[in-house]
């Protein structure tokens, strides 16, 4: 049997609390330890995913619009994460400084790039 994940981020760090009170909200979003990460799931898809690396405990991974993945990538407020990237995901930093309206932003952006029709419904319909 292998070791599991070190942690890579306090799973009841304020900056992740805020990130879960986000991500829960969203129709059938659960949230499933990974990685020694939390990662938060429309059913069995990943929407958002904290800590892109050991180094970055304070960071959300997340998949933007493809249409606008050019200019989060020109942006350097955006890094290309090891492992998710090449699939087209960005990460930012959630320390202090970060934009919460923007963070929120592209968690909906990031759920709605993976969340099932009937998911999608569901939020439309709040």
């Amino acid at each position: 049997m292998s070791e599991p994940h070190p942690l890579a981020v306090d799973p009841q760090h304020p900056l992740v609390e805020r990130v879960r009170g986000i991500c829960l909200a969203y129709p059938e979003a659960v949230e499933v330890g990974s990685w020694g990460r939390p990662t938060f799931r429309a059913g069995k898809k990943i929407f958002a995913s904290l800590a892109e690396t050991m180094d970055r405990p304070f960071s959300i991974v997340i998949k933007p619009d493809p249409a606008e993945l050019p200019a989060y990538r020109q942006d350097p407020l955006f890094r290309v994460p090891p492992y998710w990237g090449a699939a087209g995901w960005i990460s930012t930093d959630i320390d202090g400084d970060a934009d919460w309206q923007l963070i929120a932003e592209l968690i909906d952006t990031s759920y709605r790039q993976v969340a099932l029709k009937r998911q999608l419904r569901m939020l439309d319909e709040r």
